[in-house]
């Protein structure tokens, strides 16, 4: 048989072309270690900065619940309270509003509105925080003030989540804010999970007769999961880190209470509202990189803990569909 083929011409590569490869690969993984070395040089100089702090607090800073700057009394507890809490209400309210935005998207709403729409929506997470701050401030604190929180205390005051009087600038506040702004991102990696499902996932529902409910629960949802879950994680993300509209809203108040209703901070907002005042104060300044440290070594572990879940709820999709 004749290997030969007319036309076509096979050189090896020239030593010019070889290089160009090296010189290529050279760069690109420059670039990929780059990300690396940049966080951890990120690390080290926060360490570095904190130093002072840690070697004066030592585990107190981890473990004392009274925050007193006038006394020297410094601790991280009331922050990361204030953080979990408000991040928490944001998930817990912004997270299901997506996921029927998503579905909706996905599967329910016609063509000619669907790009519109996904626009609109993807168009919220453009808006700067201050901004969702200051409506927060002028729109959202009195209207819960004066018009939700009274009814949650009425019907839920026996139970320390609203006890009190209501006002206005709380981790509730800050918690809906959060959760107004999570959405944008939430909904719309959800929706780009959902539409990513092959269409044989609903069609074999609904060759068994499902509805357009059991199809979309059991054939999208399910093998969709771990792109919701992944959206939900990006979401908590966003709300462990924000800083502004936070600080606008929550009160800044570092005290560890039960009550939603009561002023609260978190370990952004700390940051934020007192970077200024302590620059000419090394120690307040180590004591405010020490919870930059805590922040990231929090924000690290959700997505050390976003990534398991992730991979095992991957397992069943990889090995055999969704399952119907």
């Amino acid at each position: 048989m004749d290997m030969r083929f007319r036309g076509a011409s096979f050189r090896p590569k020239s030593v010019r072309a070889l290089g160009g490869d090296f010189a290529f690969h050279l760069f690109v993984g420059i670039v990929a270690f780059s990300a690396f070395i940049l966080v951890w040089v990120l690390v080290a100089q926060m360490v570095y900065g904190a130093y002072p702090s840690m070697k004066a607090l030592g585990f107190r800073f981890l473990t004392d619940a009274t925050w007193d700057s006038g006394k020297g009394q410094f601790t991280v507890i009331p922050l990361v309270a204030g953080t979990l809490t408000t991040s928490g209400i944001a998930i817990l309210l912004g997270v299901p509003i997506s996921i029927g935005i998503a579905i909706y998207l996905s599967e329910l709403s016609p063509a000619w509105i669907r790009e519109p729409l996904s626009f609109v929506i993807e168009l919220l997470a453009a808006v700067p925080s201050v901004i969702y701050g200051l409506w927060g401030i002028y729109f959202l604190a009195p209207v819960l003030s004066h018009n939700v929180d009274p009814i949650l205390v009425s019907l839920l005051g026996w139970t320390p989540l609203f006890q009190g009087t209501a006002g206005g600038f709380s981790k509730l506040t800050a918690g809906v804010i959060l959760a107004i702004m999570i959405i944008p991102t939430v909904a719309s990696i959800s929706k780009e999970a959902m539409m990513a499902v092959p269409n044989s996932q609903r069609e074999a529902a609904l060759s068994l007769g499902a509805t357009r409910y059991q199809t979309t629960r059991i054939g999208v949802l399910t093998y969709a999961r771990s792109g919701i879950f992944g959206a939900a994680i990006l979401g908590l993300g966003r709300a462990v880190g924000e800083t502004m509209a936070v600080a606008m809203t929550i009160g800044n108040s570092p005290t560890i209470s039960w009550n939603l209703l009561d002023p609260g901070t978190t370990m952004a907002s700390m940051i934020a509202n007192n970077w200024g005042e302590d620059l000419g104060d090394p120690f307040k300044l180590s004591v405010l990189l020490e919870i930059a440290v805590v922040l990231f070594v929090v924000a690290l572990l959700i997505n050390v803990f976003a990534r398991l879940v992730i991979g095992k709820a991957m397992k069943p999709v990889q090995s055999g569909g969704a399952g119907l």
